[in-house]
């Protein structure tokens, strides 16, 4: 057992982004950290490199439980868990969080790509540091990257991150026009291209989970607001970097809205939260 005292909260802030990019999941982020400290801490070795090793277990340690949750991957459409961003520039470790749009695109890749495509896209690690962590070797990094980015192409619609006075502006026109059943409006907002897609979990059944097109698009949200969203109260945030919208009623958050956004100001995709799981941590967040 180490003499020592870790700085857990410090460790836990540093780790916590590595875990939630291959993840996807703030819970199973957290688990596969606390299980990295905890098996740390009962080490009787000493490591000259703490941090190295720390990251190096977390991000083998998230590899694991993600190639665990592939082999039983549920049939139903699962979006990745959001997570507030808004304080990224109090709290520094949520810089690291990756974009929203990204995480789901993230999902077509194997986890090896997946961690690899991490640590040379948002932490910058050269792939002899990259080999060191998934225990390969360079030349393994380097194809494991050109393939991620290989099969990325082909989807990757560029994403245009606004400026966060620009962004409650963006979201105010979009909440009036579906307010106002403006069709025009939102005909101008939305990307030729747009798709809506609506994660309910196993407790909630949603009306469609896919749905894709101008018009099937903003029939959808004309219904939906009709339906479900007229009564309850509006928050502008921002998640995972971008903007987005959560609903609520007498003070229970029950949907996240989260909109990625081209570089011509288009609504290209909407992801829809409404599983009651994914929205307890901004419940915790907001509270």
């Amino acid at each position: 057992m180490k003499d020592h005292t870790l700085d857990i909260h410090s460790y836990h802030n540093l780790l916590f982004p590595y875990a939630y990019n291959i993840l996807g999941s703030v819970e199973d982020a957290k688990d596969a950290v606390q299980e990295v400290l905890s098996r740390y801490l009962k080490m009787d070795t000493t490591i000259k490199n703490e941090k190295g090793y720390l990251i190096t277990s977390v991000v083998n340690q998230a590899i694991n439980i993600k190639n665990k949750q592939k082999k039983n991957r549920s049939e139903n459409i699962l979006l990745p868990e959001p997570i507030a961003t808004e304080e990224s520039d109090i709290a520094l470790h949520l810089k690291d969080i990756i974009s929203y749009s990204l995480l789901i695109l993230l999902e077509q890749l194997n986890v090896k790509e997946r961690a690899v495509f991490i640590l040379k896209e948002a932490f910058n690690y050269s792939h002899k540091e990259i080999a060191e962590v998934i225990s390969g070797t360079k030349e393994n990094s380097r194809k494991l990257l050109s393939r991620a980015k290989s099969k990325l192409k082909t989807s990757k619609t560029p994403n245009n991150t606004l400026k966060r006075s620009e962004s409650n502006t963006y979201l105010k026109k979009y909440i009036t026009a579906i307010q106002d059943r403006d069709v025009k409006k939102l005909e101008f907002l939305f990307a030729e291209d747009i798709q809506i897609v609506v994660d309910g979990g196993n407790e909630i059944k949603v009306l469609r989970n896919h749905t894709s097109g101008k018009l099937a698009c903003i029939q959808l949200m004309f219904e939906v607001f009709e339906k479900f969203l007229q009564k309850q109260k509006v928050k502008f945030t921002e998640i995972n970097h971008q903007p987005a919208i959560l609903y609520f009623t007498k003070g229970k958050l029950l949907s996240c809205l989260v909109l990625s956004i081209n570089e011509n100001k288009k609504i290209y995709r909407i992801s829809s939260i409404i599983d009651p799981k994914k929205l307890i941590n901004i419940t915790k967040k907001i509270n």
